[in-house]
């Protein structure tokens, strides 16, 4: 026992050469996280009582009042729903079923996209099968397609799964996660297959989306009766889709949009390949809310000593999409975020630094609540005009990558805090949290991917842990699958132990964690058509 108590005291002081870590600390977290825990509990909550929570709807209004109340109750202090706006308009869906009622009788799965309208009762209608990629295309369907379920997508091919659909990182794709510039989800993702198309640039992006408007618009004139797709990814039964209308109140409404599994919708199509008649029937209910253009975040905070005035943030995003509960996008970074407070307030741990959490809303929409924030506690992008807390922020921790373990963390292109990342994650090894990557990320352009980002991009140090991709992109990243049940219990437990520890050497380092230049602000492009006016 003298030997392993020596051989620690030897490993403590080794690390406190560089970096000062309490390994009694980290052992009362630990135990509190794992013999303790909270977490799934709160996922409960979060996801199987408020779920859906798309932002601004009933169920995310509610989920924030739980939070504040939890938060409360763990001892917090200055909790609140702090707004933000305007937002827009939100949306809900109370009713959905679709059927085949000809040639022969079959249920449909699938759900309505996000902002697009119910069907007003049940309606019937056949299907047709429509081809609009350029403006030429829309003259042909003109008169045609009135009273009709458009199907406006190629039947998919799809390919039979021959590999398990959940994986855990191994050791050499983490060394490979170390060795590439990082990017907002290198940790979902991973790096791109060799081979692999660039993504669409932002320019493409926004042609693309004002091409789907103008078929929307087009199909609504036409007076379809509805519009069928199928997700952007996933089969068997598992649908990813996100909106088909806009939150923006200014923007056109579409006709109602259905996505489907594929294999049913390759049914319809091949059906109606073969001039075979079918009876299609849907009967969806939604509502578009108006009633507050506003939103919220949730924060509260455990106040520091003799430096409360500086701030330690942690936090993920509240508010989900609509096809599911939002477990683990991102029920489970809520919730490992609430329990990493609750484990330090529960420890009654001295630390110098105010820990703020704050669980923000409009993520899905554009990380629309963590960008408000931090335009508003921190400094204006445009100007870098500094605001009150710019100079007080040492470090945010972001979770949203679903319910798989901490493997280490991003430094998002900071190599001086490198250091003291590896010296934190030195005694987590047998959590399995061993890597810092990132180090030769480039600056922030724009916010993207997760709500660090709303900080790195004003020059603030912001941080996101690298995770197990599990399930997230095969099965529940914005799917009607992703529940409660797909939630690993001691993924969320270490989460939390490792958010908590990081969280806590924040608030009692000796100095501010360091950070990269702040960046110049964003220069005003004045058209050459604004200076002949």
């Amino acid at each position: 026992m003298q030997r392993i108590f020596a051989a620690m005291l030897t490993f403590s002081l080794v690390l406190s050469a560089q970096e000062s870590v309490d390994l009694t600390v980290l052992n009362r977290i630990k135990a509190e996280a794992f013999q303790n825990s909270q977490v799934m509990d709160h996922l409960f909550y979060l996801a199987d009582v408020y779920g859906p929570r798309l932002t601004n709807s009933p169920g995310h209004v509610a989920a924030g009042d739980f939070a504040v109340k939890r938060l409360r109750e763990y001892g917090l202090e200055n909790v609140k729903k702090e707004k933000w706006g305007p937002f827009g308009q939100s949306w809900r869906l109370t009713h959905f079923s679709g059927h085949m009622i000809e040639p022969q009788y079959q249920a449909l799965i699938g759900l309505p996209l996000a902002w697009t309208p119910g069907t007003n009762g049940l309606v019937t209608g056949e299907p047709v099968m429509v081809s609009l990629k350029k403006d030429a295309d829309f003259e042909q369907y003109k008169g045609k397609l009135k009273g009709k379920v458009v199907l406006t997508m190629e039947p998919k091919q799809i390919a039979m799964i021959t590999e398990p659909q959940a994986h855990r990182l191994t050791d050499e794709e983490i060394a490979a996660r170390q060795t590439v510039a990082d990017v907002s989800r290198i940790n979902a993702f991973g790096p791109a297959r060799p081979g692999a198309s660039p993504p669409p640039t932002a320019e493409e992006r926004e042609a693309a989306a004002a091409f789907q408007k103008k078929v929307n618009q087009f199909l609504k004139d036409e007076g379809v009766l509805l519009i069928l797709q199928y997700g952007y990814n996933g089969d068997g039964g598992t649908v990813f889709a996100t909106s088909g209308g806009s939150y923006k109140k200014d923007e056109p409404v579409p006709p109602p949009i259905v996505a489907l599994t594929p294999e049913h919708y390759n049914r319809i199509a091949r059906l109606v390949a073969h001039s075979i008649p079918v009876k299609l029937e849907f009967d969806i209910r939604a509502e578009f809310l108006t009633d507050s253009v506003d939103s919220f975040n949730v924060v509260g905070e455990i106040p520091g000593s003799s430096k409360k005035d500086e701030l330690v943030m942690l936090g993920a995003h509240l508010d989900s999409w609509h096809g599911a509960t939002g477990a683990t996008d991102n029920g489970t970074g809520s919730a490992v975020a609430i329990e990493a407070v609750r484990i330090l307030e529960a420890l009654h741990l001295p630390m110098a630094r105010t820990v703020r959490i704050a669980l923000w809303s409009g993520e899905e929409q554009g990380l629309l609540g963590s960008k408000a924030y931090v335009q508003e506690h921190f400094a204006k992008r445009d100007s870098m005009e500094l605001g009150p807390e710019y100079n007080k922020l040492s470090a945010y921790y972001n979770d949203d990558m679903g319910t798989g373990r901490f493997r280490g963390i991003s430094v998002g292109g900071n190599d001086m805090i490198r250091p003291i990342f590896e010296a934190w994650l030195e005694p987590l090894r047998d959590l399995g949290a061993t890597a810092v990557m990132g180090t030769t990320a480039p600056p922030t352009k724009q916010p993207g991917g997760t709500d660090h980002t709303s900080f790195t991009w004003i020059g603030l140090p912001g941080f996101s842990f690298m995770q197990d991709p599990m399930e997230y992109q095969t099965r529940t990243h914005h799917s009607n699958m992703d529940f409660y049940d797909r939630v690993q219990p001691g993924d969320v437990m270490q989460a939390a132990a490792i958010e908590a520890w990081f969280v806590y050497n924040t608030a009692v380092r000796k100095e501010m964690m360091p950070r990269m230049p702040m960046p110049a602000p964003v220069k005003k492009v004045v058209s050459t058509a604004a200076l002949t006016r």
